[in-house]
């Protein structure tokens, strides 16, 4: 079995990795949204970089407590004494960083759902509870951390809080990216043709759910086990919620975007959004492309390009 300071090393040089795969994917997603224009730079761009912002404190977290725990401190405290203490303050500050990762990206899909489903309350006052429910039980446990006594584990301290967080946050992502999955393919199947174009979009949702949900479940199997493993689980979650949120940008701009569909009236993207949608339809694209998220603006751009070269 992996002993602590083995996992902490471990989840160093795995947080390190992912990070520079995600500090790689912002930059190309930095580019295309500063061509943007309306809610996706207002709010994509605002997000992406606060959870790069976020992902690099945790990282400069993990490697002061590496220096610490092997350089600064070995021949005092020694490195399993050191990553044993969870109340340390780093300790701490690296668990409000993971809890508030999640709860920002989470942020950005229940208000995509909410958008999706014209802005229904039905929708987006439950996803809000939920949302804020998760996060004060996740800040509750780093307070509950900084309460506990040396030699303690996190499974004497909060066993049932975290297990509940960790699967509320699956839950959360598994439910909405299921839901904007449905809506935009209910929406688009009367339209004939409309599936064969429509499935790049839904596969670059899914996907990202599937990486994201795939990460959380290893580090509740890890948690639930007793494993160490858990804490290379934990590390690289701060850096995979930033891949799925920058890669779902730069599938659909490069997959869906680079692939022009011939003209169409339309319409359907009228059932996505809502009457505000149908007032601005008549009348330009581009307006109603600064009022949707993401996935629907690349493709009716890709369809205004195509008409344009026509």
């Amino acid at each position: 079995m992996i002993t602590l300071p083995e996992a902490s090393l471990l989840a160093l040089f795995l947080e390190t990795l992912f990070y520079g795969v995600f500090f790689t994917f912002y930059w190309l997603a930095l580019v295309i949204l500063l061509k943007k224009r309306g809610i996706q730079r207002d709010l994509l761009l605002p997000v992406a970089t606060l959870l790069l912002c976020i992902a690099t404190g945790h990282l400069i977290i993990n490697f002061v407590r590496a220096l610490e725990a092997f350089v600064f401190n070995v021949d005092t405290i020694g490195a399993d004494a050191y990553y044993s203490n969870l109340a340390s303050p780093l300790g701490l500050a690296k668990t409000a960083l993971y809890v508030t990762q999640p709860t920002v990206a989470d942020s950005v899909l229940v208000w995509r759902c909410y958008v999706l489903n014209n802005r229904s309350l039905l929708v987006g006052i439950p996803g809000c509870i939920v949302l804020l429910a998760n996060g004060a039980i996740g800040y509750y446990i780093v307070w509950s951390l900084s309460q506990a006594i040396a030699g303690s584990t996190a499974l004497i301290i909060v066993p049932g809080l975290i297990i509940t967080f960790y699967t509320l946050t699956m839950l959360i992502n598994i439910a909405f990216t299921t839901l904007i999955s449905w809506r935009i393919w209910r929406s688009r199947q009367p339209i004939s043709g409309s599936s064969a174009e429509l499935l790049p979009v839904l596969i670059v949702i899914v996907e990202g759910g599937a990486i994201y949900a795939t990460s959380v479940l290893a580090l509740l199997l890890a948690f639930l086990t007793g494993s160490n493993g858990e804490y290379p689980a934990m590390d690289i979650a701060s850096p995979v919620v930033g891949i799925v949120f920058c890669l779902i940008i730069l599938q659909v701009h490069f997959h869906v975007g680079n692939n022009p569909q011939p003209d169409s009236p339309p319409k359907p993207f009228t059932i996505l959004f809502g009457e505000r949608g149908e007032q601005n339809v008549s009348h330009s694209m581009e307006p109603m492309i600064e009022e949707t998220e993401v996935i629907q603006s690349d493709v009716m751009r890709s369809r205004r390009l195509s008409g344009d070269e026509c």
